[in-house]
């Protein structure tokens, strides 16, 4: 069964960072792309980055490019998302995707991680 639990999440304040993980199991993880999708309240699944399996390739909405960072720890099965300079449109609820770009959006998700960030 794929799980992919995220965690990390919380309330900051505009200019702060986080640092977002991901753990996978139940399935090959170094043999798949992997991906952070977001969703806002109201609005629908937007994807933010992937990463390919090898971590040698990335890929970034215009949105987040130069303030977000996309890892993967294959030994670990742990996939990761910096988070520097957050805006108040970043707050979402963040999660943990498989697959590359836009389809991993019909892809298998974690349960999510809230990230808020607010004065």
């Amino acid at each position: 069964e794929v799980q992919l639990v995220e965690s990390g999440g919380g309330l900051v304040q505009p200019g702060e960072s986080l640092n977002l993980s991901c753990a996978a199991s139940g399935f090959g993880f170094s043999d798949y792309a992997m991906s952070w999708v977001r969703q806002a309240p109201g609005k629908g699944a937007e994807w933010v980055t992937s990463i390919s399996p090898d971590g040698g390739t990335t890929k970034y909405t215009d949105s987040v490019k130069g303030r977000c960072s996309i890892s993967r720890d294959n030994a670990e099965n742990t996939l990761y998302l910096q988070m520097n300079s957050l805006k108040p449109e970043d707050t979402a609820v963040y999660y943990c995707a498989r697959g590359w770009g836009t389809s991993a959006i019909r892809g298998y998700w974690g349960q999510g991680t809230q990230v808020t960030v607010s004065s």
